[in-house]
């Protein structure tokens, strides 16, 4: 790293220490040059993909259209702040961990479904109705139907 004071090349760290809840890494660093110390922050660069909608554009991942559609699914329902930013957190890292520049929108929505099935049926059923466009009760009812389904198979499964 160059020396903000003399433009050396040349710099050491003196001490590194974890901050911002372990998400950045703050470094005291000194110039070989001049000995004039000073502090550099590091972070991880995490780029989201970029979302291929339904009809081939493409758009940037877009975090707040995220939790607005989640928080919007949650409404009136008793989660807490905390297990929602989990969530996104979750959906997030799931994103990132395909690994690919660009991925399917479709991707997205489906990850929502997970989380919120976890999180609140009712959220769930609410985001799928819209995510899945439900035309009539009977999409509705069987949407019901295959959650209870999974539901009572997962508590024989316990």
């Amino acid at each position: 790293m160059h020396c903000p004071f003399c433009g050396a090349n040349e710099t050491k760290v003196v001490d590194s220490r974890l901050v911002a809840e372990g998400q950045q890494v703050r470094r005291r660093r000194e110039c070989i040059s001049c000995h004039e110390r000073f502090t550099s922050y590091e972070a991880a660069e995490l780029l989201m993909p970029r979302l291929i909608k339904a009809d081939g554009m493409r758009q940037p991942f877009d975090e707040e259209k995220l939790r607005a559609g989640v928080q919007r699914a949650l409404e009136k329902r008793p989660v807490g702040v905390e297990a929602i930013e989990a969530a996104i957190n979750r959906i997030k890292l799931r994103l990132r961990a395909t690994g690919e520049r660009e991925v399917p929108s479709r991707l997205v929505g489906e990850t929502v479904m997970a989380e919120l099935r976890k999180l609140d049926q009712v959220a769930y059923v609410r985001f799928a109705s819209v995510y899945r466009s439900f035309q009539d009760i009977n999409e509705f009812k069987e949407e019901i139907d295959r959650l209870s389904s999974q539901t009572d198979g997962q508590e024989g499964s316990s």
